[in-house]
């Protein structure tokens, strides 16, 4: 298999026999072999009906629907764990993102050696209220990352199988994908300029709440990319240097006293700060042996309730709850 476009979507069964169609004749134009794999994030529309409909047409068409909704990232980790193309695209199912930059995003993985490709909208067809937070979101995470593209936040990329294979999303860390791949040693990041269209169907899922928990999203990546496997190192090296300083100030105070003969020590806010520190540090001390022991445990964040699959063959139907 050439390819395996990955299809998150929530409630836009008016687009997904178009979109079916479109991409599977890009690709039989450039004699591509291609699947297409649906990920209905707990519609509530006619969507996994279509879908269901689809894949009975088509061999090349897959479907796994949510029992509820669980965003945008646990769509696109559970569509990864099912390809099995040699480069993967990932694209939104409401017509915005166009198959006809399939093709190309293909080659610069295959001929040019990209092991990821970010689309760019450069021209955007979207509400200013959605355009200019975006902006701004863009350009924290070039600063924050190092990593220079325009638009992180693209759902049009295309992927080498073993990124796909080796990075986890989660949260609404769908955005911070390229970041993700970075820090997990995929560094031949490149970029490719897109067409936007304007939404044919429906209405658009954006809310500014997206983008708050993107931000906490993009700081949970520093910190797990930086201390996930050693978390003492940070929570540690803080305590103890507040319970040294703590230390520090009680030993002055206890040195005034003792020497000096100084009455009334409690009164003083520096006995206060000392007895805080020091109880500060002792307890991110004992935080990072926590992080310590959960960091070595395994996690079931990405565990999703599957309802249904179709589509797919050889394989038990199976949901995880």
């Amino acid at each position: 298999m050439d390819i395996s476009v990955v299809v998150p979507l929530f409630n836009e069964a008016e687009s997904l026999e178009e979109l079916t169609q479109w991409v599977t004749e890009v690709c039989k134009k450039n004699n591509l072999t291609v699947e297409i794999i649906f990920v209905d994030d707990g519609s509530n529309d006619r969507s996994w009906e279509i879908i269901e409909s689809l894949t009975e047409a088509h061999e090349q068409i897959k479907g796994i629907k949510f029992r509820r909704n669980y965003g945008k990232s646990a769509a696109l980790n559970e569509g990864f764990s099912e390809v099995s193309g040699d480069v993967i695209i990932t694209m939104d199912a409401d017509l915005q993102d166009s198959p006809e930059e399939i093709p190309g995003l293909y080659r610069m993985i295959t001929e040019d050696g990209y092991q990821l490709v970010s689309g760019w909208k450069k021209r955007r067809h979207d509400p200013l209220n959605k355009k200019v937070p975006s902006r701004f979101f863009n350009r924290f995470t070039r600063m924050m990352s190092g990593i220079h593209l325009h638009d992180f936040n693209c759902g049009l990329k295309a992927y080498d199988k073993n990124v796909v294979k080796t990075i986890e999303v989660y949260g609404e860390m769908h955005r911070y994908i390229p970041v993700i791949a970075k820090w997990n040693g995929f560094d031949k990041i490149g970029e490719k300029q897109v067409q936007h269209q304007p939404r044919k169907y429906g209405t658009t899922k954006f809310g500014m709440e997206r983008f708050m928990k993107g931000f906490l999203d993009l700081l949970s990546i520093m910190f797990v990319s930086k201390f996930g496997k050693r978390p003492m190192h940070l929570f540690g090296t803080m305590g103890t240097a507040l319970f040294i300083i703590g230390f520090g100030i009680a030993f002055y105070l206890t040195y005034l006293k003792v020497a000096l003969d100084v009455y009334n020590m409690t009164e003083r806010p520096l006995f206060y700060l000392g007895v805080l520190s020091m109880i500060i540090g002792a307890q991110l001390f004992m935080t990072g042996f926590i992080a310590e022991m959960i960091s070595r445990s395994d996690s079931d964040r990405n565990r999703y309730s599957v309802e249904q699959r179709s589509g797919f063959k050889h394989k038990k139907v199976k949901s995880k709850n």
